[in-house]
């Protein structure tokens, strides 16, 4: 996006809060998305990020906080909010008896599309669905599915698509071909807030923000995000890893030990106590391999997650 100049805002929620019986599922959340950028929106299950994504498209009433969404008021003009922004939800919700273009047709003409059939021609072509046209919805592999779902979102043209882990169950390959799509509807001005596990997702996002337990925790560029988590890493590897994580586990100036494939991902916030406990590690260790390495944001956000409180605990 371009600098200097003031972004122009498609989301802005300040103390979006929401309880379910009794529970705060969302608590006094602040968000600001700027038009045009694809907005990451991280957290584990159960963080509060279907809650908030079902707040902001009119779906859901907050308890308290306010905002506007396209310029319309989440809480006095859901109406025009459903009308003018695409939710693609977690679970595929076309018709499984009908096929690919009678889905897209029948979409266009829920929305008042012009000339219907052409405008699902065009949807089918532009996201390589055209060798499956005729297929039945209910017959689609997952990534073929998600394909057709966002095929569906954006064929009302609008300007704010709302993604709820899209990817979910979807190969690594379909995954790539789906964010490419998402990457061209940026480039022509549409904004996408998408939650995402995947961090790999995270990255290529223009912005993230990371919420555990309905607390957002962190948020900027994927960069950023780890700047400002203060950490720093070590990478160890060698046999018998369980074991050393169990003991490095312990060491003051460790908050976090986690393993990736045959190596451990060893950080801390506090750099002089960690490099201290690391330096005593290795001298009654000599079998393994101990490296200085750069914060991940996979380990800022295993960080933020065990420095969370659950509150459904």
């Amino acid at each position: 996006m371009t600098d200097g100049a003031a972004k122009e805002i498609a989301i802005d929620v300040t103390g979006l809060t929401k309880s379910f019986d009794g529970r705060t599922v969302v608590h006094n959340l602040a968000l600001q998305v700027p038009r045009g950028e694809i907005y990451g929106f991280l957290g584990p299950n159960g963080s509060g990020k279907t809650t908030t994504l079902r707040m902001l498209c009119g779906l859901l009433t907050p308890d308290s906080g306010q905002g506007t969404c396209l310029g319309y008021d989440i809480r006095t003009q859901s109406d025009e909010i459903k009308r003018n922004v695409g939710y693609m939800t977690q679970r595929f919700s076309l018709y499984a008896d009908l096929s690919i273009r009678e889905n897209l047709e029948f979409v266009a003409r829920v929305y008042g599309v012009p000339e219907p059939r052409q405008a699902a021609r065009e949807a089918i072509g532009r996201l390589g669905l055209s060798t499956r046209a005729e297929q039945l919805a209910g017959d689609l592999s997952g990534g073929w599915k998600q394909r057709l779902a966002l095929g569906a979102c954006i064929l009302p043209e609008h300007k704010l698509l709302l993604l709820d882990e899209p990817t979910a169950g979807v190969d690594p390959k379909a995954r790539r071909e789906f964010w490419d799509e998402i990457h061209n509807l940026a480039a022509n001005g549409i904004t996408v807030l998408v939650s995402t596990h995947y961090m790999d997702e995270a990255e290529r996002c223009h912005e993230i923000a990371y919420i555990a337990f309905g607390e957002l925790l962190a948020k900027g560029t994927a960069r950023e995000v780890v700047a400002k988590s203060g950490l720093s890493t070590w990478i160890v590897s060698g046999k018998d890893l369980h074991h050393l994580s169990t003991k490095l586990e312990t060491c003051d100036g460790v908050d976090m030990v986690a393993p990736f494939g045959t190596e451990l991902h060893v950080s801390g916030r506090d750099k002089t106590a960690l490099d201290a406990a690391i330096a005593s590690a290795k001298k009654a260790d000599g079998g393994h391999r101990w490296m200085r390495g750069e914060p991940t944001l996979e380990d800022v956000f295993i960080l933020l997650m065990d420095k969370s409180k659950d509150n459904f605990a």
